[in-house]
């Protein structure tokens, strides 16, 4: 197949890389140029609606899979609304199928309870919002699309919890109970590639197994003989936060199959990697 992956970061470029290993014609973009073994690569604002032209039409799939680098939430819109606005714009009659890797920040639920692909996705603000309207325009397209709501994505470099808990700067909040869902970024790639073998939908990309807060860190703090963090207050970020499970079920009877399929397989193999099993 022809396949296009705008936005060649941490999720992208793996994908991409997995695709062109599986002897797809891959086209990959960045906001400035870079060279990637097996890939044909484009520099590519998607907040900039020219720079699309450089771009080929004729291909089957494309897959969003853009990051606002850690921008403020008017960077975050420009990006997913936006810039999916200029993607649709640009593709006309084009019968390319898409997929958008979202999140399942898309799920406001505070309450602690299961959520699915059936579930209530109304955020109320923050960078949710964003995903969920960046979700409407694909869905409302015109063409086959399909959205993998992502969980938190941890992996070499990332996690942010667990990197704020190496650094002594983690903070245990409202007595640790909230449920966080995480999944590896190697799995997100898994994913994504399953997802291209679906009929379009929506699907969620996370571990079995959501944990606590607390648990988390209880867990992290046995693994490097380090103490829990301190209680205090949540300091401010660009999603708003929330409090739910997120299921798998439906990706997963699909014939989705983790390598992670906890955090302790997750992060126990990152950290023999990175801390020398300390």
């Amino acid at each position: 197949m022809r396949i296009l992956v705008i936005g060649c970061g941490y999720v992208g470029l793996p994908l991409a890389q997995a695709l062109a290993q599986l002897g797809h014609t891959v086209h990959g973009t960045r906001r400035s140029a870079f060279t990637a073994e097996g890939i044909t690569t484009h520099a590519l604002d998607v907040t900039d609606r020219e720079s699309f032209e450089t771009l080929p039409r004729e291909v089957d799939w494309i897959c969003y899979t853009p990051s606002s680098s850690r921008g403020d939430a008017t960077v975050h819109r420009a990006v997913f609304v936006d810039g999916t606005r200029n993607l649709l714009d640009w593709l006309g009659d084009t019968p390319a199928r898409l997929l958008f890797t979202s999140s399942t920040s898309v799920y406001p639920q505070t309450d602690g309870h299961w959520v699915d692909e059936e579930s209530p996705d109304e955020p109320a603000g923050g960078t949710g919002a964003n995903l969920a309207e960046a979700e409407e325009l694909f869905l409302n397209a015109g063409r086959a699309a399909t959205i993998l709501r992502v969980a938190g994505i941890y992996g070499p470099e990332r996690g942010y919890l667990f990197r704020q808990f190496l650094k002594d700067e983690a903070i245990l909040t409202e007595g640790g109970a909230r449920w966080i869902n995480m999944i590896h970024r190697d799995d997100v790639v898994g994913a994504l590639l399953t997802a291209l073998d679906l009929a379009p939908g929506i699907y969620n990309a996370a571990d079995d197994e959501p944990v606590t807060q607390l648990a988390f860190f209880e867990w992290l703090a046995g693994q490097l003989d380090k103490p829990l963090p301190p209680a205090g207050e949540a300091t401010a970020r660009k999603r708003t936060p929330t409090n739910k499970r997120v299921r798998n079920t439906k990706l997963k009877a699909a014939g989705w199959q983790l390598k992670f399929p906890d955090f302790r397989a997750g992060y126990g193999a990152l950290i023999r990697e990175e801390q020398g099993g300390r």
